[in-house]
């Protein structure tokens, strides 16, 4: 009784220090006590990793530009944004790098510091330069608003006691890299159980603003989530997954449209 007292106390003072951290555009204060430099150590550690099992296909490639050519220009918007509005701290450290891979998933990721994936199974559905940047400019906001730590401060505290990273990495590494993995959605099909529904509403509300930004039309967003429906197949009902259902993430992204296309200039 007296360990499960201690581990509420230390949670409710974590909780306590981090809650002026708020993210970006949207305001939401954020429970996310991981060390950003340490989670961005990780985040290198293991996309090398995955780039010796999976290797970016050659940068002359058509569909390779395309993914370079739009990361270039989201990236490019948030960190003038960022910088101009006292984020700067957001994206302190990102190298940017955008890569495409062979493989039939439908997905695509970013880690901290800028280090962008996607895979080719996800062109057919994207089809355009316009339809990537509804993707990237979505999982670039995970990154931005630093879902992935506040997911994996979560899980450390609900699986490792609430321990600190390094304690964790030394005393269950493979444990606290499955945790890295499955926080920042390497592996998982797009948008799959990675991130809490929450998340994945903000990632898409600031996934709009970014893309419009870059110039981008944010009303293409409506198109692929259409696409990625009938692309689907057989869903579980909403309630029995934190990823939205695509019937109500549309409904969002309508919502959110009038907020986007203030930023966007053709």
């Amino acid at each position: 009784m007296r360990a499960v007292f201690t581990f509420l106390f230390r949670l409710f003072l974590v909780i306590a220090l981090v809650s002026c951290s708020k993210v970006p555009l949207t305001g939401r204060k954020q429970f996310a006590f991981m060390p950003e430099s340490l989670v961005m150590q990780m985040s290198l550690t293991n996309y090398a990793d995955f780039l010796k099992t999976h290797p970016p296909l050659p940068a002359q490639q058509a569909s390779v530009q395309s993914v370079k050519t739009v990361g270039q220009r989201i990236s490019g918007a948030v960190d003038k944004y960022m910088k101009e509005n006292g984020y700067a701290s957001r994206v302190q450290g990102y190298q940017w790098e955008f890569n495409a891979v062979d493989s039939k998933e439908v997905n695509a990721w970013c880690m901290p510091g800028g280090k962008v994936v996607v895979y080719t199974g996800l062109l057919p559905v994207s089809k355009d330069e316009s339809g990537l940047a509804v993707v990237m400019g979505h999982e670039i906001a995970h990154a931005i608003a630093e879902h992935g730590n506040e997911r994996m401060s979560q899980m450390l505290a609900l699986y490792l006691g609430g321990i600190s990273l390094e304690l964790a990495l030394q005393q269950q590494p493979q444990q606290t890299k499955n945790i890295f993995l499955t926080a920042y959605g390497m592996g998982s099909t797009l948008g799959e159980l990675a991130y809490s529904r929450k998340h994945e509403y903000e990632a898409d509300r600031l996934g709009l603003i970014f893309m419009a930004m870059a110039g981008y039309n944010p009303e293409r967003a409506l198109g692929f989530w259409q696409d990625m429906s009938k692309a689907g197949g057989a869903k579980p009902p909403e309630f029995l997954s934190t990823h939205p259902s695509d019937a109500n993430r549309i409904k969002q992204l309508q919502k959110y449209l009038p907020e986007a296309k203030k930023y966007y200039k053709m």
